[in-house]
């Protein structure tokens, strides 16, 4: 769904390093251009926008090494995304990046079955002026939280930022820490979890804990509060998969309170943390996965401040956790 102009934008032009040999030109381009995703320069190269030796390849292309690469980044249309008035909670906004706190249930870009109400319209009202880098869809998009997952995001306003910024997420020199409420607790109480992450075998649309291929993903944790059987967990991302917090929560057997893909329920209720039948005890709690992207740390794309944002719970978890303190019945091994 991105869209550019093929009669404007920027030219690269290098040699091959003998370095190189063996590698596929996708991979090789997103080594060295930290700024571009490699999903992103696969479009490109399919669009005949790469050449090696003066011809075209596909993506798979194998590298000798000494070969003459050319890359041509062709200038974006305007954004298709259209701009939507919306109250966002901004942390932090200067004139390269903006900084807010998402809510839970909002997506953070346009896709199929949510064409409006997303981040990205909200950004483009609020700003008139985000990084172009994303797409027609996605622009300014450096980094994405799940549609029920609430918190910290930072949005470029210019492409420069988006780059400095991509290049932050992609050395993993940022810092993430998210909150989450998990049934049990894992033992020992502080921990990683080092496990690849790849697209589930059976069910397309999950990821899964995979022993062969996938990529490398590492999650380190410490429970903060246990609240019978129920606990709450701070968690450290050292990368950026899809859906890591989760497949690693679950991986340990603690899945993540309320998360229908990867847990075990949809919806937590009064009568889960406290028995009883009737209208009374099937009371809603909490209706969307119990995740919180609470903290983020990144380096100024301009001036190499380290910036630190805090996004406080919002208020659906917030009344979940405390009701999960006054009703949840002590934890099998006694402790509180």
């Amino acid at each position: 769904m991105t869209r550019w102009n093929p009669e404007a934008g920027e030219l690269y032009e290098d040699t091959v390093p003998p370095s190189a040999a063996g590698e596929r030109v996708d991979a090789y381009l997103a080594s060295v251009l930290p700024g571009q995703s490699r999903s992103f320069l696969q479009k490109l190269i399919g669009a005949g926008f790469v050449e090696v030796n003066g011809a075209s390849v596909k993506p798979s292309h194998r590298l000798a090494g000494g070969e003459s690469l050319s890359l041509f980044v062709p200038e974006l249309e305007p954004l298709e995304a259209k701009p939507e008035p919306m109250d966002l909670d901004v942390l932090y906004e200067d004139g390269l990046l903006i900084v807010v706190n998402k809510p839970p249930g909002m997506v953070v870009h346009p896709s199929p079955g949510h064409e409006t109400g997303s981040l990205v319209n909200g950004l483009l009202h609020h700003c008139r002026d985000l990084s172009g880098i994303g797409g027609v869809l996605r622009p300014g998009i450096v980094h994405r939280l799940d549609r029920d997952t609430s918190g910290v995001l930072v949005a470029a306003k210019a492409d420069a930022a988006h780059r400095a910024l991509a290049a932050q997420f992609a050395a993993r020199t940022t810092h993430k820490v998210y909150l989450a409420l998990v049934h049990g607790a894992p033992v020992p109480p502080t921990g990683t979890v080092d496990a690849r992450i790849g697209r589930h075998p059976r069910h397309r649309q999950r990821m899964a804990v995979v022993r062969t291929g996938g990529r490398d993903a590492r999650t380190d944790y410490r429970v903060r509060e246990r609240l019978g059987e129920i606990s709450l967990l701070e968690c450290v991302l050292r990368t950026g998969r899809t859906h890591q917090a989760r497949v690693h929560l679950a991986h340990l057997g603690c899945p993540v309170v309320c998360d229908a893909s990867y847990g075990r329920e949809r919806a937590l209720t009064r009568a889960d943390l406290v028995g009883g039948r009737g209208r009374a005890g099937a009371r809603v709690v909490l209706d969307r996965q119990a995740l919180h992207a609470w903290r983020l740390t990144f380096t100024h794309p301009s001036s190499a401040e380290p910036m630190e944002f805090e996004a406080p719970l919002p208020a659906d978890l917030d009344r979940a956790i405390r009701f999960v303190r006054r009703h949840a019945p002590p934890s099998r091994s006694g402790e509180d």
